[in-house]
């Protein structure tokens, strides 16, 4: 078969070139239509599980208690806080978020309801609101009331008084949830029960329009964030300002994903050229390798553009990754047709060209199914954009094995044969070092492995996939620098919901009234609840429990836990609102006062001391929190751990009546389970590479000596990741997958060769001189190419990518040397291959 196979290739691929170029450059045209439609998505979406019910309750709590998405702008004026320049300066400012399209509503020291400055009685309250642009108000009493009181400490003044927020409020994008909310519930079927044909057509429907919205909203989204930065700068030189929130994270992470693709590509683009010309020193084997990285690249971009198929931050190294890895192919092509050239000048440019694609085909074609391998060991995780990144890196390796055994060879037969030129290379007496080294310090080798192999061991028990967001971005950015102000000075930047359902007495309680018969509002004019909700308009509607004396306490005695750690900022729920309402009454309320006070509070301070901690319908309640990431504290698990042991043990709620919610459950939940299904699979690749290699080599001795130095590198960058106190990140965590998966190149292409070397001598050292100085000289390429091609990604300003790509490079040299210094010890000592002649002769 596998001659009839290459009968074809030669008679179609090497005897019409010219015409097989022509079709790989209009299928690439073709593709390249479809860049201008290519997209990335940054969006909070794009980092969370996808069938995930901690989404679901997110949306569902969020939509519920009307939380929309909203922006952040600190403000630290040259002038004293509450000077009137600074007050004048920050009003004409708000006038002008205010006009920002999407902007509901701006909260700040000017906008928020005083009650404090001085303590009003709840008459006087239902009178007129007082704000800090209220004529007579004292600004030392209010300053003191932003300091001080339950409701705005901790959230809109420092605590030195340099440094005000303004929290721009968006509206709750209700079509966005309508849309989200069809599409998941459709999927959920889909894979419990399967749909019909009107609902598949359905879901493929709403889930494009979904795709489209979400395209409309990030465009919005990115230009308000814009509208805001250009209004900003009108007021630099009056004031130190920083915007923050999730839409303007988003909006900076898709410009770095933006800037990474032009950089990184550039910069790979200029070095495998240099590299290419330094090591080959004739033009075209530049310009094959590099069109070939090129339409590989371009045919598969395009493709994803033509289809909506989005980067997103995890797979934003996706054309990085992809150019390295062509470039590898091309190489190992490249090295076996000058040898071939070297050793057979008198043949002809065909027979050359088939002789090093049927050299070549097999070790490539295993070495191309090893790395997908590995990468689709990334589809098992339930993270979307991880497991899109599994999939357009195994794609994208079909196509540039097919295109490199397509243009390289095409490209050679539409050009002249010319002199060999790979006498001058002197890089084999690089690689033969290496072989030096394994066949008079083999052992010291060895040990050296078995060493870091115990201490790699002891660095993985202490790998920790726990991280802080904050830490993800460079300390010059506008991300870091508002978030850590924010954080240190406001109270804290991530958010954690804690939602508590009512006890089940209460329940029962309101599900008894509703039912009772004698109990119809209509006809008992004294039937107004006092408990019910003052928006809720009718009455009789279902009493709210957690707004009696004993709901509120329980809640209060959660609160102060909550304040009382180091990890947590600002808290706020209804124990606010209880301790204002005891502090305007001189003393606490009881359940009737608090139902009057409540029937009696002005719509704006209802709306920030009860709406958005309160569902009367539901029998629910909700305690928000504010995280400080900058704190040494923090370990997101350990907290909801902790806080739920808390509530279970020493404030007696059920377990099922806490639940959290928020960015910090959802961001927790992906990196969590990214780590799992990479922990659950690395033994799954592991055995799918070596059952490629008991196919390949009909060996377990060389499937096991094989993977061992692979094994190693994967183990030793773990390791020391958790030496280091390297905590793993969303794309951190992909590295020992890719180390198995390309450092195994090496393995496979150095033992094909060293097979055939030995078919030949019978002698196990001779076979890896031979080897080395050979083979080898393209490991030793593609190593170099590979590190540095990593190493780029230092040059990025997002710090995972930054992280990924240097550590992935120490992995690689991990691997490569080990593949020319441990992997044939290895071989010396297994002799896999069968006996040496001197042992036939003996026996």
């Amino acid at each position: 078969m596998f001659a009839a196979l290459a009968r074809v290739y030669r008679a179609v691929i090497l005897k019409h070139p010219a015409l097989v170029l022509s079709i790989v450059v209009i299928a690439t045209v073709a593709a390249a239509l479809g860049l201008p439609h290519f997209k990335l998505d940054a969006s909070a979406d794009s980092l969370t599980l996808e069938n995930d019910r901690s989404l679901d309750f997110f949306r569902e709590i969020n939509q519920r208690y009307r939380t929309a998405d909203f922006l952040v702008v600190t403000y630290t004026p040259h002038d004293e806080m509450f000077s009137d320049r600074s007050l004048a300066t920050l009003k004409a400012l708000q006038d002008e978020l205010a006009q920002v399209q999407g902007v509901q509503s701006i909260n700040s020291i000017l906008t928020v309801p005083l009650l404090y400055s001085p303590m009003r009685s709840l008459a006087e309250q239902q009178q007129s609101t007082r704000t800090l642009l209220t004529e007579g108000v004292d600004r030392e009493l209010a300053r003191e009331e932003f300091l001080r009181s339950p409701i705005y400490r901790d959230t809109l003044l420092s605590e030195d008084s340099r440094t005000t927020a303004l929290q721009l409020n968006l509206a709750v994008d209700d079509h966005y949830y309508d849309l989200v909310g069809e599409r998941d519930q459709l999927r959920l079927k889909a894979r419990d029960e399967g749909l019909s044909e009107a609902e598949q057509a359905r879901l493929d429907e709403v889930s494009q329009e979904f795709r489209d919205y979400r395209t409309e909203a990030t465009a919005r989204d990115h230009a308000r964030v814009e509208q805001v930065r250009t209004i900003l700068t009108h007021y630099d030189d009056r004031a130190e300002l920083f915007l923050g929130g999730v839409s303007m994270i988003t909006s900076d992470m898709i410009a770095f994903i933006q800037s990474d693709l032009v950089v990184f590509g550039t910069a790979i683009l200029l070095f495998v050229i240099g590299v290419l010309a330094f090591i080959f020193r004739q033009w075209r084997f530049v310009l094959l390798p590099l069109a070939t990285c090129l339409l590989t690249v371009v045919i598969v971009l395009g493709w994803l553009s033509w289809i909506d198929w989005r980067l997103t931050v995890i797979s934003s190294n996706f054309v990085a990754l992809l150019l390295i890895m062509t470039l590898a192919l091309t190489i190992y092509l490249v090295v076996r047709y000058r040898e071939t050239h070297r050793r057979h000048p008198q043949w002809s440019q065909e027979d050359l060209v088939a002789d090093t694609t049927r050299a070549m085909v097999l070790p490539c074609l295993y070495t191309a199914l090893t790395t997908m391998v590995a990468f689709m060991s990334l589809v098992v995780s339930d993270i979307r954009p991880v497991i899109d990144f599994g999939w357009m890196m195994t794609i994208g390796l079909s196509v540039a094995f097919v295109l490199a055994f397509v243009i390289i060879p095409c490209g050679l037969m539409l050009l002249p044969k010319g002199e060999p030129k790979d006498k001058g290379d002197q890089s084999a007496a690089v690689t033969l070092k290496f072989s030096y080294v394994a066949e008079h310090h083999g052992g010291k080798v060895v040990i050296i492995a078995l060493v870091a192999a115990m201490i790699s061991a002891y660095g993985l028990t202490k790998l920790e996939v726990d991280n802080r967001f904050i830490d993800y971005f460079q300390e010059d950015t506008e991300i870091y620098q508002g978030m850590s102000v924010i954080d240190r000075q406001l109270g804290g930047t991530i958010n954690l919901d804690i939602v508590l359902e009512a006890p089940a007495h209460a329940k029962d309680s309101g599900a008894e009234l509703e039912d009772d018969p004698f109990a119809d509002p209509d006809d008992d004019p004294f039937a107004d609840d006092p408990f019910s909700s003052p928006d809720e308009g009718a009455p009789g509607t279902k009493p709210s429990y957690w707004f009696t004396r004993a709901g509120l306490q329980e809640i209060q005695a959660l609160h102060q836990y909550l304040d009382s750690l180091p990890e947590v900022g600002k808290v706020q729920s209804l124990s606010i609102a209880y301790d204002v309402a005891r502090d305007i009454a001189g003393s606490a309320l009881n359940d009737f006062e608090l139902a009057v006070m409540r029937r009696s509070l002005p719509d704006d301070i209802t709306a920030v001391l009860i709406d958005p901690y309160l569902s009367s319908e539901h029998q629910q309640t909700r305690i928000t929190l504010r995280v400080k990431e900058t704190s040494p504290h923090l370990r997101r698990m350990e907290l909801v751990d902790k806080i739920h042991t808390y509530a279970s043990t020493e404030l007696g709620f059920e377990p099922e009546q806490v639940r959290f919610t928020g960015m910090l459950v959802l961001y927790n939940n992906m990196l969590l389970s990214l780590f799992n299904s990479q922990i659950a699979t690395i033994g799954a690749v592991f055995l799918g590479i070596m059952a490629m290699f008991l196919v390949l080599f009909r060996s377990l001795r060389v499937a096991i000596i094989a993977i061992l130095p692979n094994m190693l590198a994967a183990s030793v960058v773990l390791g020391g990741m958790g030496l280091a106190g390297i905590p793993l990140d969303m794309m951190t965590i992909t590295i020992a997958a890719i180390t198995v998966g390309v450092g195994v190149d090496h393995a496979i292409h150095y033992l094909y060769r060293f097979r055939r070397e030995f078919a030949d001598r019978r002698h196990y050292i001779e076979s890896m001189h031979a080897s080395h100085a050979s083979i080898g000289r393209a490991m030793f390429y593609t190593a170099i190419i590979i590190i540095v091609g990593f190493s780029t990604l230092a040059l990025s300003e997002f710090n995972p990518s930054i992280h990924f790509g240097l550590l992935t490079a120490v992995a690689m040299f991990t691997a490569i040397m080990g593949s020319l210094t441990l992997l044939p010890k290895l071989v010396l000592i297994a002799k896999p291959f069968g006996k040496e002649l001197n042992e036939m002769d003996e026996g």
